[in-house]
Order: C-alpha cells, then structure tokens, then sequence
C-alpha cells in the first residue's frame, strides 16, 4: 500500500504544477479534468501524511520503550501505543476507502427522471412530492436544478418530471436514488380512510458529453409542436417545443421548457444521450450481477428500494435496511443518510471484492 501511495503522492505534485502552466490554464478542458484529478489525489494525500505521522509517533514510542529506564516514560509510552494503534487501524481504512477505484461518472450531472406508477391519481400526487425533496436536496448542496420536460398529473403531482442537476459529484450522490419508491398513506381522495400504495419510479442517468455517445443524424426524427402550459405569450403560439424520436432504439425525447427552440432541442439531445449511455450501462449491470449480487450502486430499475409510510412516520430502505422515523425532515430534501449508508454500504462491497 506505501508503495502506490507513494506513486499517488508524486502524481499529485506532478498535477499540481500542470494547474499553474499557461497553456493548461488557456485549455479550459484540460484544465477542469487536471483540477478534478487535483482534488482527487490531495484527499489521498493529506489522508498519507496523516497516516505517516501516526507511524512516526509509534516507532518514536516503541523506541522509548526499548531505551528508556524511567518507569514513568515507559507508562506513558504504553499508553500512547495503546491511543495509536487504534488510530492507525482507522487511517488504513479511511486510506483503502480511498483507494477504491471510482466510478468515472460520480463526478458527472444527471438527468432525473421521476414517473408515475401503479396507485392513479395518487401516484402522480406522490411523483410531485419525490420531485420536491430531489429539488430541496438540490438547493442544500448548492447544485443546479433545471426542467426539461413534464406531464401534469390530473389530480395534482406530476404523471412524468425530467430535470437536470449539474454540481460537484452529482451522479456520485443520486446513482443510489434509482429505483421504485413506493408510498402508504391516506389519499386526499379517499373518503373512508383507508390507507393506499402507490408507487413512483426514480431514474437517474449520468449526463453524457457528444464524444461518449455518438448519434447518427439520420437516426433521429425531430419533430417541432406549440408547447403547452406555463410560458406566457409564446405558449401554443410558436413550435418551440421539440420531440427527438430515435428510430434505433425507438427512444423518444421531448422537451419543452424553453422558449428557445434551439434550447430545447440541445435540452432533448442531453437526455436522449444519457438514455442511450443508460441502456449500455444496464447491459453492463446485467452481465456482473452473477459476480455482484448486491444492487447498492445501481442495479434492477424495477427494484423496489424505499417505503414511505405517512401513518408511522417512517421512511424505510430496503437494500441496507435503514429506517428512520422523521418522514417530513426527508420529504424536506434530507435524504443525506440514506445516501451515506449506501455510499458506505457500496463501499464496504467493493473492498470485499478488492480482497477477494
């Protein structure tokens, strides 16, 4: 281990004079993928030179023991070893977190797509609350939320919502949000009472640059209409409204949020490359999940991973088996635990299988 963080800690010197050199800094490209690199290696690093000097403190320790005639030193080194040894234990294991390869998307934005499932009326209502806590966790961490494209429910929420977040390690946070949310709680609707479940299904898609998907011009049909709902006077005036339909996969994208025709086609071109990219990942998924049967960092889109239970309170993960009893603090957008186990839970899994 000393040896590959010894190779980390001169890639990080040799980085951080890369960040200085003019022509890097001209580079604008460049120079974001070296800064990324950058924060990258100075966790590692600052996590080494603590670890070092947790070793330089017991071999000065061990050296007192061996040399020392003083009774009252040599106690006081034994309980410094005693304090030591655990703090070593730690650093290696905030060190081998480090160490684990990263997905290369965490650090992309995301295309969130929230849909409405089995429950009706109810289902789009609760669609409309997932919406908010994921613009709510939004605006804590100080990423950017923008609307694509939406379909009103009937009764209130949403039947369809796809947004885009962009921010620091986006797709590193949300990966684990993917999946179907399902809620139990007494509709607005219901005259007697009775408690209802309904489902909404999250997808969160890494946001995919042209030269990582290639689309073919002639594969996509693009079709212009008026847009509907909020936007004032160009509202069912103009055909600013696109719908990408791509006859390969038979994948179809609309967007109309802008009024900007050309806005929303680039809009629609973003979500239609994540899909694609998506499709490609869920192969992947596929093909490794007799290797890596726990779906932590993504798996089944069909899995039913979080309940939200209104009568109790509760909110409650199925993968890690986390519940917690503050539902409005986590329809508030803080959903910080439940991420943080997961992070942790995935982490843990891919150490094992480092070891393995």
């Amino acid at each position: 281990m000393i040896d590959k963080l010894e190779a980390i800690r001169q890639r990080f010197h040799e980085v951080a004079d890369l960040i200085i050199q003019p022509d890097i800094v001209s580079d604008m490209k460049q120079y974001s993928k070296l800064m990324k690199e950058y924060k990258d290696l100075q966790k590692i690093d600052e996590a080494y030179k603590h670890y070092e000097n947790i070793l330089s403190n017991i071999e000065t320790s061990k050296k007192i023991l061996e040399t020392e005639k003083d009774p009252e030193f040599r106690e006081m080194a034994k309980l410094e070893l005693d304090e030591l040894y655990p703090q070593k234990e730690e650093a290696e294991d905030s060190i081998k977190s480090l160490l684990i390869p990263k997905d290369p998307n965490d650090s992309k934005d995301v295309i969130l797509e929230i849909r409405a499932g089995a429950g009706g009326d109810e289902a789009s209502i609760f669609a409309g609350d997932l919406y908010r806590m994921y613009q709510r966790f939004a605006e804590k961490k100080g990423w950017q939320f923008s609307l694509i494209d939406y379909m009103d429910g009937t009764a209130g929420g949403y039947k369809e919502i796809i947004v885009g977040i962009s921010g620091e390690d986006v797709y590193g946070m949300m990966k684990y949000e993917s999946g179907v949310h399902r809620v139990q709680r007494v509709p607005a609707t219901e005259t007697q009472g009775r408690i209802h479940t309904s489902v909404a299904s999250v997808v969160v898609m890494p946001e995919v640059e042209e030269l990582e998907v290639e689309i073919n011009a002639n594969d996509v049909r693009i079709d212009t209409f008026c847009s509907s709902g909020p936007g004032g006077q160009s509202v069912n005036t103009t055909y600013s409204a696109v719908r990408l339909t791509h006859i390969p996969t038979g994948l179809v994208v609309s967007c109309q949020d802008e009024k900007s025709q050309t806005k929303n086609k680039e809009k629609a071109f973003k979500v239609l490359r994540s899909r694609i990219y998506e499709i490609e990942m869920q192969k992947q998924i596929a093909e490794q999940s007799s290797q890596r049967k726990s779906m932590v960092g993504g798996g089944d889109r069909s899995d039913k991973i979080r309940t939200y239970n209104y009568p109790q309170g509760r909110v409650t993960d199925h993968r890690i088996g986390l519940t917690v009893y503050n539902l409005p603090v986590v329809m508030d957008g803080n959903i910080d635990e439940f991420i943080e186990q997961l992070r942790l839970a995935d982490n843990a899994e891919r150490l094992k299988e480092g070891a393995a």
